[in-house]
């Protein structure tokens, strides 16, 4: 599919469309002449000798360089965005999050004798810290900037974890309605579902790192928190997605970041909120972690850190108790996994929604021809119409704990019965009203975002991690004393009599029950070969848009080939049926678009970063493949020069030379290979042009 196509002229396209690079090769060659002496004059024999000589040189240090210029791995890749994903290349492991921060401590961890469990552990902890306050997937111009999420230790998540041996464990850590929660909590009054004590459900996230620490980590606990306390307590440059969220989570009301004390702290520490640039610091987080660290995560559940955080929440209206986080378990679920073109795709099942994912990949995979070369326009159509059917079954999805059926029910979402079923009812013509997809009419929630990371270690350990404490700045509770920002799960739950915006009634199966955890959108999935090794391990932020996303970055990566870079760096298009329209990036094909537009879609156009994803593919030798969203300013996945580890299989720590100074990284050798080289030829034409 091509990412840019020659364009009407109309002002309707100029709008959805960037504008074209122009690249200029603005190069004088020389032209020779014939002498019209048949004697060389003394200066031309001069000129002769010179590049004689100066030949000579060059050759000899290209014959010393080039060849670890051809055969050093390559550091440069390109997107659909003209910018490169952050990629590590190695076979002792590697990690992809939001955060090049973040990623750098994660593949460290590893690099000193820890596994994927250790660095995971790391990298949500140092999450905690660089994007705690917002995740990365708010775009330009998005009218709804404030149903984005931010990650924690004051939230909650879910993990998928294949171990060495080829078995799956899907670990819960989601967030749960405290005791005192009831049905009706929010009616007529849902703006406390959003803000304030009562929207805070109580934090898994510490129980979940402390269980799989415990269960597949290598490395003590306290050394695995370290990087986030050095981090959270020396600082970090605040960059420009930090600043966009921090005026989106204020937006006209009063400005909380810097006009009350508890936040203006880290946030507003001369009085105004910090710029592109500043250091921020979060000095009470990172004594938090550092006792966390050496007291384990129970800390976290009681003591002084759990008195703090049930006063902040209480003195905010809130109704949670000591009670309710000591006694907050992770709960292990089932696996949902289906089989897709020899492969075999794992993922989550209910509250989280791996399996609307699967089912939308199992009715895909009855196709063969999807997303051939002569096939695009169509197979776009038919994964929208996949997508409509996967959502409309979602809104039946809800805690297993407290439904009788949800087993059976999501039994039936993978039979070959209902796949048959929907690949039946999807029409290569035209697209349908939305009761033929959810006949009951329930609400398709419009959660907000999350943060994930993908990890893999040598040994076939491999993780992917979903993490969030909801919207921006969570419930805008923080615990004075010790920095910790408080969820706003509870608002992930359906209210009862209070249809949505487009009229659609709110699902019995997601309504609040205490102890209940809310359905999520998130879609950790790890992607298996037929022997059980690891081939592709997905996952994205995005709220809603989780499930589409990592949809089509796992058919981009097995039907299409692409590499994990490439995958992330395609266009994207989101359809949840409720609102009834399918979006798509402007960077979509113009083609495929007016294709669905001509079957009856309603198109809408928006700008790239709804969802964010993180991706690794494993290639055949072994080596990682790991890439970072490319579409986030500040993430990982977005560096001008990408980077690779080498093997460090004899246990000395890899140092992964990096090319990008701004990010604090060092240039790689076939870059200093190349810049050697170049500068060789530019100063040998230089004297020969003297």
């Amino acid at each position: 599919m091509e990412t840019y196509q020659s364009r009407q002229s109309s002002s309707q396209d100029a709008e959805k469309q960037p504008l074209l690079e122009t690249w200029e090769t603005p190069i004088q060659r020389s032209q020779w002449t014939l002498l019209h002496d048949t004697r060389l004059s003394t200066s031309t024999m001069f000129r002769l000798a010179k590049f004689t000589v100066l030949s000579t040189l060059l050759l000899t240090i290209i014959t010393i360089h080039l060849p670890s210029v051809l055969t050093s791995p390559l550091e440069f890749a390109t997107s659909r965005f003209d910018r490169t994903s952050e990629l590590e290349e190695g076979k002792r492991g590697a990690v992809a999050s939001e955060s090049a921060i973040c990623s750098r401590h994660g593949t460290d961890i590893i690099n000193i004798g820890g596994n994927a469990a250790d660095a995971v552990s790391n990298d949500l902890a140092d999450l905690s810290v660089v994007r705690h306050p917002a995740d990365s997937n708010l775009s330009d111009g998005c009218n709804n900037a404030l149903r984005r999420n931010c990650c924690g230790i004051g939230g909650g998540g879910f993990m998928l974890v294949k171990t060495p041996e080829g078995s799956f464990e899907a670990i819960d850590f989601r967030e749960t309605a405290p005791a005192a929660a009831f049905q009706d909590m929010f009616e007529n009054n849902t703006e406390a579902a959003v803000s304030g004590g009562l929207a805070s459900a109580v934090p898994g996230e510490l129980r979940g790192l402390g269980y799989l620490h415990s269960k597949y980590g290598s490395l003590p606990w306290s050394a695995v928190v370290q990087p986030a306390i050095q981090t959270a307590r020396e600082g970090w440059p605040v960059g420009q997605d930090l600043v966009r969220y921090m005026k989106a989570a204020v937006g006209d009301g009063e400005d909380f970041l810097s006009q009350d004390p508890t936040w203006a702290l880290d946030f507003a520490p001369n009085g105004t909120r910090l710029g592109v640039g500043d250091t921020i610091t979060r000095k009470r987080y990172a004594a938090t972690l550092e006792t966390i660290a050496n007291e384990g995560p129970d800390a976290f559940y009681s003591g002084s850190i759990a008195k703090t955080m049930i006063d902040a929440v209480q003195k905010a209206n809130g109704t949670m108790t000591l009670e309710d986080l000591a006694n907050y378990t992770v709960a292990i679920r089932n696996i949902s996994e289906i089989d897709y073109r020899g492969y075999r795709i794992t993922s989550t099942s209910a509250p989280s929604s791996g399996i609307v994912a699967m089912n939308v990949l199992k009715v895909l995979g009855t196709y063969d021809d999807l997303f051939s070369l002569d096939n695009r326009n169509l197979s776009t159509h038919r994964m929208d119409e996949a997508i409509r059917f996967g959502y409309g079954l979602r809104t039946n999805l809800g805690d297993p704990f407290f439904l009788d059926g949800m087993d059976t029910y999501q039994e039936m979402m993978l039979a070959d019965s209902t796949v048959e079923e929907i690949r039946k009812n999807i029409s290569d013509q035209h697209t349908q009203a939305v009761s033929a997809y959810d006949p009951q009419g329930y609400e398709s929630l419009e959660t907000p975002g999350t943060s994930h990371i993908a990890a893999i270690d040598h040994s076939g350990l491999a993780i992917s991690a979903i993490t969030t404490i909801n919207l921006l700045f969570g419930s805008k509770v923080m615990v004075p004393e010790t920095g910790i920002i408080m969820n706003n799960e509870m608002d992930d739950f359906s209210i009862p009599n209070s249809s949505n915006s487009f009229g659609y009634i709110p699902s019995e199966a997601n309504f609040i029950r205490p102890g209940k955890r809310p359905l999520s959108s998130c879609t950790p999935t790890i992607v298996t070969h037929p022997n059980g090794t690891v081939f592709f391990v997905a996952g994205s932020a995005g709220g809603s848009r989780i499930i589409t996303a990592t949809v089509q970055n796992i058919i981009h990566a097995i039907d299409e080939g692409l590499s994990a870079a490439e995958a992330l760096a395609q266009p994207r298009l989101h359809d949840q049926l409720v609102p009834n329209r399918v979006t798509f990036e402007y960077d979509y094909d113009n083609e495929t678009v007016s294709f669905m537009e001509a079957r009856g879609h309603n198109v809408t156009w928006v700008g790239p970063g709804e969802s964010t994803a993180q991706a690794i593919r494993v290639l055949p030798n072994g080596t990682f493949d790991a890439a970072g969203e490319p579409r986030q300013a500040d993430s990982g996945g977005r560096k001008d020069l990408t980077w690779k580890g080498r093997d460090t299989s004899d246990g000395g720590r890899d140092l992964s030379e990096v090319a990008r100074a701004q990010a604090g990284f060092r240039v790689g050798a076939r870059q200093q290979n190349e810049e050697c080289v170049l500068s060789c030829f530019q100063f040998a034409l230089a004297l020969c042009s003297a």
